[in-house]
């Protein structure tokens, strides 16, 4: 045997191989005056809807009758905004789903590459998490259903990343999504439940700093010997390093504030879920309830999540009268009974979102509700499916963002008004405000 003796940054090393991003409390001073925060969500459904059973009638005004696909809104309509003849006109160009999907959130062009070189633009998620970010641990919560697909599609000649993201740090670098709801949850609160302890919580505040440097020097010298598919792998890790990087700092700057809104929920008490479930519906309901616990909880105040990936295969055959799958039905060839099917498709993913905003209305916060104190968007990056039609989209906006949007209307934009201009509206109301994005042209008002 010998006495083994290891320098301290080759301990921190080890250390760093061991790391989970964990997440650090943030202590926040009791007593606060300050109201709720505004938190902003974006729900993308892949494949369109069929138009003539989605829209209203563009004379309409109110939602006192609501079309066949919005009909499970029934009950939450008078925290919704139905708006339509909104468009993407970069996505009148390119292919019938990757130029629509990856610029859902930026309405920027999107690169045509098989290739490593990919680009888009920053979207309206990650501009806001920019701005607002350092006031929660986590500045931003990407969420989906399927795994990134990497890998060409030779049929368009696009890479397949582009259907896979929605969420845009810049425009070279898509931000990496969680699909397993556990580890949703253990990024959320596992360091706050059971006594647990983050798993750098024996190191010293200049010791954490230290590993997260030698971690970061570390990857970078590693990513220059990788392949295109690991650097891609690699850059949502460093992305991850940092995010712990940041929340350090937020830990340490919020024993400084004398008054934070603190909100009103027993994190003890919540259940852990045990992982991917075998039901797409209750996978679903699940990264959305993950979404309301981080916003109730003050976690983050935006995220975005997608029901499926671009080119979206999930077989709906569990619903009755359905037989296949979402993409192969979106492409009704105007046929009586794929529309029946695509119709409801369309009007689960509806039924999904009218649950997700009945549950935040009954999470109270003082005299108002999660769900007064939200944007959540609801769309879809083209109209009908069998075309690939980016004009007119399926677009809904619940919540009145503490009193800042006046729902239960519906709003009929001129026609082909850039949807960056509701981009525009809903940032200036997260406290953001920008003169454009993407391709706006103004803005919507969200004041009757």
């Amino acid at each position: 045997m010998r006495n083994w003796h290891i320098s301290r940054r080759t301990f921190l090393r080890g250390v760093g191989a061991a790391v989970s991003l964990p997440l650090l409390d943030a202590m926040a001073a009791q007593g606060s005056e300050a109201q709720p925060p505004v938190r902003m969500a974006f729900l993308f459904m892949p494949n369109g809807v069929y138009p003539e059973e989605w829209g209203l009638d563009e004379k309409q005004t109110d939602l006192s009758q609501l079309s066949p696909t919005l009909s499970p809104l029934e009950s939450v309509k008078d925290d919704v905004l139905v708006i339509s003849r909104m468009c993407k006109r970069h996505s009148r160009e390119g292919d019938g789903h990757y130029a629509k999907t990856a610029n859902f959130l930026s309405g920027m062009p999107v690169f045509k590459t098989t290739g490593k070189n990919i680009k888009c633009g920053i979207s309206i998620d990650q501009l806001a998490a920019q701005k607002v970010g350092h006031h929660t641990p986590l500045p931003s919560l990407e969420l989906g259903i399927e795994p990134v697909v990497s890998g060409i599609d030779s049929i368009v000649g696009y890479t397949r990343l582009y259907g896979s993201h929605i969420s845009w740090r810049d425009e070279r670098q898509p931000v990496a999504k969680e699909i397993n709801p556990r580890l949703v949850f253990e990024r959320l609160f596992l360091s706050s439940l059971n006594g647990s302890k983050p798993a750098l919580g024996g190191l010293s505040n200049a010791d954490r700093k230290s590993l997260l440097d030698i971690v970061l020097e570390d990857a970078k010298d590693l990513r220059l010997q990788l392949g295109r598919d690991d650097q891609h792998k690699m850059d949502e890790y460093l992305s991850s390093v940092r995010s712990v990087e940041k929340r350090i700092e937020f830990a340490e700057k919020s024993k400084e504030k004398e008054k934070h809104w603190l909100p009103q929920v027993a994190t003890e008490k919540l259940i852990r879920p045990e992982g991917i479930p075998g039901s797409h519906q209750e996978h679903v309901r699940l990264m959305m309830e993950m979404i309301v616990l981080a916003f109730w909880t003050d976690s983050t105040r935006v995220s975005s999540f997608m029901f499926g990936n671009s080119v979206s295969g999930v077989n709906f055959s569990f619903l009755d009268g359905v037989e296949g799958g979402h993409h192969h039905l979106s492409h009704h060839k105007n046929e009586k009974k794929m529309i029946d099917q695509y119709n409801k498709i369309s009007r689960w993913h509806i039924e999904q979102f009218a649950w997700m905003l009945e549950k935040m209305r009954g999470i109270k916060e003082g005299e108002t509700s999660l769900l007064d104190n939200s944007m959540i968007l609801f769309g879809s990056g083209m109209s009908d499916g069998n075309r690939h039609d980016p004009n007119n989209l399926p677009i809904l906006l619940a919540g009145k963002a503490g009193g800042k949007v006046d729902t239960g209307r519906h709003i009929a934009t001129p026609k082909d008004t850039p949807l960056c201009n509701l981009y525009v509206s809903m940032l200036e109301r997260m406290n953001v405000p920008v003169e454009s994005f993407g391709d706006s042209t103004g803005k919507v008002e969200l004041k009757a």
